[in-house]
């Protein structure tokens, strides 16, 4: 899974992505990683976050949901 394509597919579709990996939250073996994406393009100023262990299972969470919200993008 292309990450760096996933997020540049979504900045072109008008799409703020963030991608954080918090050291707190590693340090006390909770899901240090959250994937949030937000924007325009999102119906009714619908956002689209996780908290994940790992950035994979972030993406697996959001990537349909954006796909559903008609987002286009790489497989």
């Amino acid at each position: 899974m292309d990450v760096l394509a996933i997020m540049e597919a979504l900045a072109e579709q008008g799409i703020t992505v963030l991608l954080k990996a918090d050291a707190e939250r590693m340090a006390e073996q909770r899901e240090p990683w959250t994937f949030v994406a937000s924007g325009a393009p999102l119906r009714d100023d619908i956002l689209v976050r996780t908290d994940a262990a790992s950035v994979e299972q972030c993406l697996e969470v959001c990537l349909p949901r954006l796909r559903e919200l008609g987002l286009s993008l790489p497989e």
